[in-house]
């Protein structure tokens, strides 16, 4: 009868050994890379020296955000350390090229001789924004790609970046590369 218990335990102890083993494999492991490749890169942009230009730089966040999965902007909190300053300029609209990384700065100069010029103040920062992601102009370019800048001419308003500025962006901060790689420093002067 003791030995019959001891059956009975080591069959059950077996089975629990069994159905243990048989879960793990069916969880599989965490892939790192998988994880890395598909996080969000948050970046923080500051506008409090761009005043005049509060809606139309909401309105170009809102493009990059609704057009590009990886990468989320966000107003930098009062005080805060912002990658993306922004400030309004009377000159022309420039900015440093990217793609800024967490940690590290570029300037967006919102230029108000391109609006006295007849151009769109909203695509004018999503445009200058893009610069901040990576993306240099597209230049003579049609009003369909958003790099293309003054050259689509002043009757443009497209403020969303197409299919291969949107791939472009997310290549960019895509595979963990996003605390690894530099921002290019060039600064891009959007006149005609």
């Amino acid at each position: 009868m003791l030995e019959s218990r001891w059956l009975k335990a080591v069959g059950v102890a077996a089975a629990i050994t069994l159905a243990t083993a048989t879960a793990a494999q069916a969880a599989p492991a965490p892939n790192p890379a998988a994880e890395s490749a598909s996080a969000v890169v948050t970046l923080r942009y500051d506008d409090s020296r761009a005043g005049g230009w509060e809606a139309e730089i909401a309105a170009g966040v809102a493009s990059w955000n609704s057009n590009v999965d990886n990468v989320k902007l966000v107003e930098a909190a009062p005080g805060t350390r912002a990658e993306i300053q922004i400030v309004a300029t009377s000159g022309w609209p420039q900015a440093t090229l990217g793609p800024v990384r967490p940690g590290g700065q570029v300037r967006v100069e919102l230029g108000s001789q391109a609006v006295a010029q007849g151009h769109d103040k909203t695509r004018i920062a999503a445009h200058e924004i893009g610069h901040s992601l990576g993306l240099p102009d597209t230049k003579p370019g049609p009003c369909s790609q958003l790099m293309s800048g003054s050259s689509a001419g002043i009757s443009c308003k497209n403020a969303l970046p197409n299919a291969a500025e949107q791939s472009r962006v997310e290549s960019a901060y895509g595979g963990g590369l996003a605390s690894r790689v530099p921002a290019d420093g060039r600064v891009l002067v959007d006149a005609p």
